[in-house]
Formats: C-alpha cells, sequence, structure tokens
C-alpha cells in the first residue's frame, strides 16, 4: 500500500459485492490503492495496491472498520445504506454498486426508504428483492467512480497546493 495521502484509496464492503473487479481496474488506472474488506477470506490478486482486510463475523464488523479506517476523499463502495451514511460523515464520496452515488442530499432519503421498506418486510407486505444485477449496472459503476476517482484526486491535490 502507498503511503501517499495525497490519493484517495477505493475501500469495498467486499462480501457479496459484484463490482470488484472494476474497483480494482479503476483504482489501477489512478495509481490508488483498494483495501476489500470482508468477514471471511475471499480471493484477491496479489499485487502492490490490492488489500484484503479480514474483519471478525460481527453483523456489523466490516461496516465498523471501515467507518474507523476511512478519510474525507477516501472512496467506499457498499451497497449498505447506513454505512453509506456514516462514511459521508467522514468526508468519503460514496457509490453503491449499481453506480449510484450516495450524496448527503439523498442519503436521508435513502434511510427513510430502508426503514419503511424494511417495515414492510416485517409485516409481510412485500416479498421481492431487488432488481439483478444488470450489465447496465456495471457500466453505470465503472463510469461513476472513474468520476469519484478524478473528482477526489482533484481536491486533495488543490489542498496539498494549499497547506
Amino acid at each position: 500500500m502507498s503511503s501517499d495521502r495525497r490519493l484517495p484509496r477505493i475501500l469495498v464492503d467486499a462480501d457479496a459485492c459484484p463490482v470488484k473487479d472494476e474497483a480494482m481496474r479503476v483504482a489501477d488506472r489512478h495509481g490508488l490503492d483498494v483495501i476489500f474488506v470482508a468477514n471471511r477470506f475471499i480471493a484477491v490478486p496479489r499485487v502492490e495496491g490490492v488489500r484484503l482486510q479480514v474483519v471478525s463475523d460481527g453483523p456489523d464488523a466490516a461496516d465498523d472498520w471501515i467507518v474507523d479506517e476511512v478519510e474525507a476523499h477516501d472512496i467506499v463502495v457498499t451497497a449498505d445504506i447506513p454505512l453509506a451514511a456514516r462514511s459521508l460523515e467522514k468526508g468519503a464520496a460514496v457509490l453503491g454498486p449499481t453506480g449510484k452515488p450516495f450524496t448527503t442530499a439523498s442519503i436521508g432519503a435513502a434511510l427513510a426508504t430502508r426503514d419503511l421498506m424494511s417495515h414492510l418486510r416485517e409485516t409481510g407486505e412485500i416479498t421481492g428483492g431487488p432488481r439483478p444485477f444488470a450489465a447496465r449496472d456495471r457500466s453505470r459503476f465503472l463510469q461513476e467512480l472513474e468520476h469519484a476517482a478524478n473528482r477526489s484526486k482533484r481536491t486533495l491535490a488543490a489542498e496539498a497546493a494549499e497547506a
């Protein structure tokens, strides 16, 4: 891992993440480190800049590790809305695996919708889950991660120039 904090890192909530390869591809193109966080071993390439962080099997262990580690301008990849909210509070950019960015403007509605859907599922009102992951989701993710990487790098470079 590079110690050059003038570059953002990509932290991936890796359990069941369908865009691991895409995250590595964008990280490699931009010279960024990528950390996959999971509560079990997953295969990741043994190359510079790619790391697997295995955490305990607790319900929020991966989320807690990411929040403890993430810094402003890092990029978090997760479908977990509460983790997205916590990461945004620390100044990170956050993307869902479908490429949907979570923002400070949208996270409140996302949390409210999550809570409503959870309540409806508990009462037996909703039996379906999210739509299947599609090729267009992968393409949108690549595009949005590319934008997020460029924004984070520009912002960090501007802050370093001012210091």
